[in-house]
């Protein structure tokens, strides 16, 4: 004990220093305005965990396009003018540093100790498989995956018009998880137990997804964290390397980056992990956008009924026969301009992904408008595109409402050119990151999703249960974290077109 005092003593003189430098933390000449909050180390962070939203818009109200605020013992300067994100999202001097932060909550959430190289990796294995003619042959499989999940093993029955009923938001996300959990893991000889499977694996994921929030920010009860831990280790075992390596049809995307983990030596349990945020990473955001663009579809009849003109052009008037799986040419979607926009529209009305950057040392960050401002080393330097970008007003006329062809031009082109402040900005929306943190597996997330909508507006009659409810609003629970959920439940009825 006695050799303990003076090693107890040194620790604890050095985090009363620590805990001391932050309380006493003022705003020198040159940075930003400091907004502590009045509750100590923990700063605005509840206010900040309570909505987002609603508390970064008053802080810019309150301090302008730049401010650094407390949360949690750490400091964050949030910039909120998009003329100005440039330098932070290209930063060719590397001082701020997006793997820092990534790692630390892939090990979190995951269980995954990441290693150098996984980025450049992940990166490597999409540009091969998940573009071109690698996501050419996944789009098909995807196709087959939908067709098996939302026919069945043997294709619809004489008798399968009949209507149904279901949540929308527990339809498009079970079907879509499904569908990419077979596309990308592979199937057994048993098509059915496949199915059972996949559905069994997303009630686990649901309940995963629905305790994710309070687990990043460390705000889990007791039995939750205990039930965190069994669900992690379920999917560990579920999306085993072993498990997964026995079955057919697995992607060349995820056997291209498991054979770089085999021949690095990385340990088979690791690799169980890294399967894990994979499935996290390729199926936490598909289900609840697609959500959005139906339920904006079925909201908007002008919409709905430029989006199936399209379809009828580039697929035809496409009708089931008994037994018979969807067919069309993935290769259309390259020719859907009207669902493009509307695809676009939804990810800015509904995606509230942050962006975030560790300061590596002192850093100026020099503003659009010739300001420039002192970082601190170790703060964080964050971006929040839904409020800053999404629904600026200058950038996007009428930011809250649902525009179908807002990313249209008069000649039915894609429009690209936005503006603020009389600027042309590059900018104009981030649903899937930008620089280093832009999604690797957009291209493919973006065709999923797209096909999903296609078979369910050309094959399938679907209708609100209330036509006249207001659109919900978005779960302030889920702000910061890619594509947000709804605050409540949509019924819907839908059924396979009849065949005439």
């Amino acid at each position: 004990m006695t050799l303990w005092c003076p090693v107890l003593g040194a620790l604890l003189t050095v985090v009363g220093c620590l805990c001391l430098s932050m309380l006493l933390r003022h705003r020198r000449p040159w940075e930003p305005p400091l907004d502590k909050g009045f509750v100590p180390w923990l700063g605005h962070a509840m206010a900040f965990r309570k909505n987002m939203f609603e508390f970064l818009k008053g802080m810019r109200t309150k301090h302008g396009d730049v401010f650094t605020v407390q949360l949690g013992g750490q400091y964050f300067t949030f910039v909120m003018d998009p003329l100005s994100f440039g330098p932070i999202i290209k930063n060719t001097e590397k001082v701020l540093d997006f793997q820092q932060y990534a790692q630390e909550l892939v090990f979190k959430v995951f269980g995954y100790k990441p290693e150098d190289g996984d980025q450049r990796m992940v990166h490597s294995a999409s540009a091969k498989h998940l573009r071109g003619q690698g996501l050419e042959a996944l789009n098909q499989a995807m196709l087959d995956s939908l067709s098996l999940v939302m026919l069945g093993p043997k294709g619809p029955s004489l008798g399968a018009s009949s209507w149904c009923e279901d949540g929308l938001f527990h339809f498009c996300y079970s079907t879509l998880f499904k569908a990419g959990f077979l596309s990308l893991f592979g199937y057994t000889k048993d098509k059915q137990q496949d199915l059972d499977g996949a559905d069994e694996l997303f009630a686990k994921f649901r309940r995963f997804d629905l305790l994710f929030p309070r687990f990043v920010y460390s705000l889990l009860g007791p039995r939750e964290w205990v039930e965190v831990s069994q669900l992690q280790r379920l999917f560990h075992q579920r999306l085993s390397v072993e498990q997964t390596l026995e079955k057919d049809g697995i992607s060349n995307w995820l056997c291209y980056m498991l054979q770089i983990l085999r021949e690095r030596g990385t340990a088979s349990s690791m690799q169980d992990k890294f399967n894990f945020m994979m499935l996290w990473a390729s199926q936490g955001n598909t289900g609840p956008t697609c959500f959005w663009a139906l339920l904006f579809l079925l909201k908007h009849r002008d919409a709905m009924k430029a989006v199936r003109e399209e379809a009828t052009r580039v697929i035809g008037e496409a009708r089931l026969e008994a037994q018979k799986s969807f067919s069309f040419t993935p290769s259309v979607l390259k020719r859907t301009p009207v669902l493009d926009s509307v695809m676009e529209e939804t990810l800015r009305l509904c995606a509230t992904p942050t962006l975030l950057r560790a300061v590596q040392e002192d850093y100026v960050l020099k503003m659009a408008s010739g300001k420039e401002y002192q970082i601190r080393r170790g703060d964080k330097v964050a971006l929040f595109p839904y409020l800053s970008v999404h629904m600026d007003p200058d950038i996007h006329p009428e930011p809250t409402a649902f525009k179908y062809d807002r990313f249209l031009n008069p000649d039915g082109t894609q429009k690209v050119d936005f503006y603020k402040s009389g600027k042309k900005i590059h900018h104009y929306t981030m649903p899937w990151g930008s620089g280093v943190s832009m999604c690797p597996g957009r291209f493919f997330a973006l065709s999923e999703m797209k096909t999903f909508v296609l078979l369910m507006i050309v094959y399938f009659d679907l209708e609100l249960v209330d036509p006249d409810m207001p659109v919900p609003p978005l779960d302030p629970r889920r702000w910061g974290f890619g594509t947000s959920q709804p605050s409540h439940e949509v019924r819907f009825r839908y059924r396979l077109k009849p065949v005439p």
